[in-house]
């Protein structure tokens, strides 16, 4: 059975997740719950939110506007939560999201070593492109893609 999640914004009660699990400083989480209460980020759309379940936050989960017609969706399940089922509940949020949003496609690069995120993604329909790309931060990943 699935979780019983909530995607929801980060606010001030938050402060202490997001120093402990994001090992930054009260000042460095004050300002990004202030940044991430926007849907803006480079003059792109952009909302990052607090995978909620009741009133533990168990992980971040992002849409990131990479064009107007592709979404990148970027999920984060702190580590003592995973396995429940929490990310797939927080992304099938986050697609209809996007789907309500009227993008057409959601992209996403995932390091070739992450199993649990390729089979994440696999599961919900996503296709992998089967070569190996390096990103920005100098590590192979795979490109997955879905029509939304």
């Amino acid at each position: 059975m699935a979780p019983m999640i909530t995607l929801r914004k980060f606010n001030a009660s938050d402060e202490e997740t997001i120093c402990s699990k994001m090992n930054v400083s009260g000042d460095a989480a004050k300002t990004l719950i202030s940044e991430w209460s926007t849907t803006q980020y480079q003059g792109r759309y952009f909302e990052m939110f607090a995978i909620a379940e009741g009133d533990t936050v168990v992980g971040t989960i992002s849409l990131y506007e990479l064009s107007h017609s592709i979404i990148s969706i970027g999920i984060e399940v702190f580590e003592e939560y995973r396995q429940h089922g929490y990310a797939k509940a927080a992304m099938q949020q986050a697609i209809q999201l996007a789907q309500a949003k009227k993008y057409p496609v959601a992209f996403q690069q995932v390091r070739i070593d992450n199993k649990a995120s390729i089979r994440l993604h696999e599961s919900l329909g996503f296709e992998k492109e089967d070569s190996v790309y390096t990103n920005k931060k100098g590590r192979d990943v795979y490109l997955f893609v879905k029509a939304l």
